[in-house]
């Protein structure tokens, strides 16, 4: 299904993200290129260069909320609800969870 193929991607992105920066695959730890490369990895390969442009880093990415990514990346209604929804809502939920001590 759709949603294993996304969830497989998001594993293989934060598997190459920790091997490729010697870093946790926490999105916290992530440079804007991490945040660009997966979002084009997800799929939105034109959407990805907004978080470029922004300087949208993982830190900053934990921090979005739904209305940063509808209105402060200027990228189309349709894929910025998918964008938040399926990614960054999952991301900042997936992180809280991981933190939790």
């Amino acid at each position: 299904s759709r949603i294993n193929n996304i969830q497989t991607i998001h594993i293989k992105h934060l598997l190459n993200c920790s091997v490729e920066n010697g870093q946790l695959s926490d999105p916290a730890h992530w440079a804007v290129a991490d945040v660009v490369n997966y979002f084009k990895a997800t799929g939105f390969e034109e959407q990805a260069n907004a978080f470029q442009d922004q300087e949208i880093d993982g830190k900053s990415l934990l921090l979005m909320t739904r209305n940063d990514v509808l209105t402060g990346l200027s990228i189309k209604l349709g894929p910025a609800l998918k964008i938040y929804e399926y990614h960054v809502k999952p991301l900042q939920t997936q992180h809280l969870k991981s933190n939790v001590s």
